[in-house]
């Protein structure tokens, strides 16, 4: 079974950016954060992350920034709560962050910080870091999640990024 969407990592990111599992309208599309509502590509112009605000289609232009994309459970697509049991692969992202030690590892919604750090965790910086990786719980940029969207968490993020490692757009 392949990957829904492939992922963007590399060397030398600044922060890489884990989701739950790409949805309906992103495994259509064949682009990460593809479903109407989504705010994922306004959140990362709107805090400077990237100089201008892609569409879904131009995520592997992302590395241009700093920035890389997975998700938690690689092969199966969908809402949270049709992923079922056995989707995750919490040891496989840590491999990927240990390979690629981007300086920050952010997880977009809580879930998938949940099921990686094996406990509910509050939207913000994480005090305990991954090695040398920074990690942040976001609040999800999906638009099912509105009730719960906050910016400030984001913009944390982003401001550490460009502080700590010089990240400017």
């Amino acid at each position: 079974m392949s990957d829904v969407l492939p992922d963007v990592l590399g060397p030398g990111l600044a922060l890489v950016i884990c989701g739950s599992a790409a949805g309906t309208a992103s495994a259509r599309a064949g682009a990460y954060y593809a479903g109407p509502g989504n705010r994922f590509w306004w959140i990362l112009a709107h805090s400077g992350l990237t100089e201008r605000q892609l569409e879904p289609h131009e995520f592997a232009l992302l590395p241009n920034f700093g920035v890389g994309l997975t998700d938690l459970a690689k092969r199966r697509s969908g809402s949270d709560a049709m992923l079922g049991p056995g989707a995750d692969d919490p040891a496989g992202l840590a491999a990927k962050i240990e390979s690629f030690a981007p300086r920050a590892l952010a997880f977009n919604g809580k879930r998938a910080a949940r099921v990686f750090l094996g406990a509910a965790v509050p939207y913000g910086r994480r005090l305990a870091p991954l090695g040398d990786t920074a990690l942040f719980v976001l609040p999800s940029t999906s638009g099912a999640a509105r009730r719960y969207w906050d910016e400030a968490p984001w913009l944390e993020l982003a401001a550490f990024v460009r502080k700590e490692h010089g990240v400017t757009t």
